[in-house]
């Protein structure tokens, strides 16, 4: 699989996180990473983390979207392979490919 179509899976994904009382994001101070919200690819890893809790889901592309601004999220935290994610990367990712794909100088 392409890293295009790497990143086009992972937007579609879904995320689980912990609901808190009032509509957003539990976010998690650190002094390492900044802020974080702690999301998980399935209940079960969310049920790991969290114990029983309220949750709630979306796919990457929509939790991107709707961070807080020099807010990510670390997918998986308790996982093999945790991860940050935060919009900026994608787009970043996206940009970069963007700026090659159509790239021809025209043989010069």
């Amino acid at each position: 699989m392409s890293e295009q179509e790497k990143r086009a899976a992972l937007r579609k994904a879904r995320m689980y996180f912990q609901r808190p009382e009032n509509p957003g994001f539990l976010v998690s101070e650190t002094e390492e990473a900044g802020p974080l919200v702690p999301v998980f690819t399935s209940l079960e890893g969310l049920a790991r983390f969290a114990g029983a809790c309220g949750w709630a889901s979306t796919t990457v592309e929509d939790l991107v979207e709707l961070l807080p601004e020099g807010v990510r999220a670390l997918v998986d935290p308790l996982g093999e392979r945790p991860f940050l994610l935060d919009a900026r990367t994608l787009r970043e990712a996206d940009g970069q490919e963007s700026g090659t794909e159509g790239t021809d100088d025209g043989g010069s």
